[in-house]
């Protein structure tokens, strides 16, 4: 969460920032701010409450603030309310240095006290001000250099950041450090950036380096030097980005997630093609051999949020065609039990951002069992991706909107073709099974087209509900998968209170909160359990509850219990999700427009996060 940008080189640096702020906002949007120097003049700092925008228009767009050196913050508050004062940068007292973090410092409080005994002040309740009054407070102790100031502060701070520092002494210069936070770093000829994810420097460049967890770098407007916690230069290894800029644009849409629905067949497609040769999957850059697949005793996936669902349908199908014990964990519960698992097991890790401190937490202590892992992830030499054993790359490309939908359906995609290779392998589907499924694999960004083709219907149905209470969905099976999901997607967005239930267990105590008008949701893509669900909605519409009905083409006697129904085209039952959540997707986005609200930045919410 919170997002960091920074800029030395031959250009005017405010605009710069602001523009790869602006890009980043979904990360935080609390408060923002910049501080700008220019040669050996004095630090310029400006900050601001709320939007990015009340700092453009503080600023001039940024014309206001001349120097060709600065660093930019946009805020996801955690120490302190968000407030033009705990907004970042923060600077010591004298303005010797000026510093934004990403993270969070968990021993801030000793530090504060330790500091306050040696007669520093602090004007913010950030940990951040304590961080950067540290590097300051060995700077000047050991009369040292940056580098071992900063690495002294490394081992004394408990927690996870990303930090960008100025020092008055070294002009023209950005110091940064990393541990467990995101934090990329491009080079080009117009000069130097950092930022805390990539879309913040496409626009300026596409070459770039990862820095790894515990090191620093020195930034200059004609590179980059990188160093170890041991003070000594290090050499890193140029990546080129293969994003295209303009994905991260909002390219005629009202929204980044209305965009991003619209994207998601390519997403889909984008990711099968990239395993899948004449007609056969090839996923031997995951590990998973033919040996290794036989000899998996259980598999193991860890994810938040939106990737948690993934691994809840993933779940159905990996326990259906490869027989294997399934156990999905939430990565923040995960890491906190005591893990039973042999060197058999495999750990699927899935994460859009490549960077979810939860889930990278969980991977690490697999790896520390001698547990094989795989990550699923979106971002190319993120942390998850470099300290996996194996990486499947999901080709959803850059994601914006907070709330997740083409990586969500990328990853689903991917967990397809795993299970898939997987269940071939060991023996428990036929070549021609698979041959069958992977050829409808390649046929379903067609259908999610033409889901989303009808989404006037739905967006009429949404503004309906636009000011409704409570909605509940139901299902069974992979159903019950999707309406996580889809009740999040509402919430999230709306917020509007929305829960999922299995649809079985609605008589065990819920449904005495089904009433008049109530908007109860009813997912119904799996036939063995049609019939069934079907009955619960029934009992839902018997106490006033108003019924919305997803289900395939031709089961249309549900309209004979629904109030309103939403057709998906057939496809293997396995692969239903990919279909069904679209509607549900729309639905929350036309709610929230509806409201009047901000679909792309929920109150609250963080698109990648990166603290605990």
């Amino acid at each position: 969460m919170c997002g960091i940008v920074g800029y030395t080189g031959k250009h005017q640096a405010a605009p710069i920032l602001l523009d790869g702020l602006s890009k980043l906002e979904y990360r935080g949007y609390d408060s923002a701010g910049l501080a700008v120097r220019d040669g050996a003049n004095a630090i310029e700092l400006v900050k601001a409450k709320g939007r990015l925008r009340v700092l453009a228009e503080k600023t001039n767009d940024g014309l206001a603030m001349k120097g060709t050196c600065g660093i930019g913050h946009t805020r996801w508050a955690t120490h302190g309310e968000p407030s033009e004062t705990n907004a970042h940068p923060h600077m010591t007292d004298d303005d010797n240095i000026a510093g934004v973090h990403n993270g969070i410092i968990e021993n801030y409080q000793e530090l504060r006290d330790k500091l306050l005994r040696k007669g520093y002040h602090f004007y913010s309740q950030t940990d951040t001000e304590v961080a950067v009054k540290l590097v300051d407070y060995y700077y000047k102790k050991y009369n040292i250099g940056p580098i071992d100031a900063i690495a002294k502060t490394m081992v004394r701070v408990r927690g996870s950041y990303a930090l960008a520092l100025m020092f008055k002494d070294c002009p023209d210069e950005i110091w940064v450090a990393r541990k467990d936070s995101p934090m990329i770093i491009g080079i080009s000829d117009e000069g130097t950036f950092v930022a805390s994810d990539v879309p913040a420097i496409l626009k300026y460049t596409r070459k770039v380096y990862y820095i790894g967890n515990l090191e620093m770098a020195r930034l200059t407007k004609d590179g980059v030097n990188f160093y170890n916690l041991d003070g000594e230069e290090i050499e890193k290894e140029l990546k080129e980005v293969e994003w295209d800029a303009e994905a991260a644009e909002k390219g005629g849409f009202e929204h980044f997630m209305i965009k991003e629905i619209h994207e998601q067949p390519k997403a889909i497609r984008d990711t099968i093609n990239s395993v899948v040769k004449d007609g056969s999957i090839d996923l031997s850059e995951s590990g998973i051999t033919e040996e290794a697949a036989k000899s998996i005793s259980q598999i193991m996936i860890v994810a938040c949020g939106s990737a948690y669902h993934v691994g809840m349908a993933s779940q159905y199908i990996f326990e259906d065609l490869a027989r294997i014990p399934v156990r999905v964990e939430l990565a923040s519960e995960f890491r906190y039990r005591k893990l039973l698992a042999d060197p058999q097991s495999l750990l699927v890790v899935i994460s859009q951002s490549g960077e979810t401190a939860d889930s990278l937490a969980a991977l690490r202590e697999a790896k520390e069992q001698g547990v094989r892992t795989l990550a699923i992830v979106n971002v190319v030499g993120s942390s998850i991706a470099r300290e996996a054993d194996h990486v499947f790359y999901t080709l959803a490309g850059p994601e914006i909107a907070v709330a997740t939908t083409k990586a969500y359906s990328a990853q689903l995609a991917a967990c397809y073709l795993l299970c898939i290779d997987i269940a071939l392998k060991r023996g428990t589907i036929t070549e021609e099974k698979a041959s069958g499924m992977i050829d409808e694999l390649q046929k379903l960004p067609g259908k999610v087209e033409r889901v989303i083709e009808d989404k006037e219907r739905i967006q009429w149905f949404a503004s309906k509900f636009a000011n409704t209470r409570d909605v509940f969905f139901i299902g069974r099976g992979l159903d019950y998968a999707i309406s996580m999901e889809g009740s999040l997607k509402m919430k999230e967005i709306s917020y509007i209170h929305s829960e999922a239930y299995a649809a079985g267990e609605l008589k065990h105590g819920t449904i005495s909160l089904i009433e008049d008008g109530i908007l109860v949701v009813g997912v119904l893509t799996q036939n063995d359990l049609y019939e069934k669900t079907i009955s619960n909605m029934v009992e839902c519409k018997s106490r006033g509850g108003y019924l919305m009905g997803i289900t395939n083409y031709g089961n249309y006697n549900v309209e004979d219990t629904a109030d309103f129904t939403v057709y998906i085209p057939r496809t293997d039952p396995h692969f239903t999700t990919s279909l069904a959540i679209v509607p549900l997707q729309l639905m929350g986005y036309y709610v929230s427009v509806a409201r009047g609200l901000d679909v792309d930045k929920p109150r609250n919410l963080a698109k990648s996060v990166t603290v605990e």
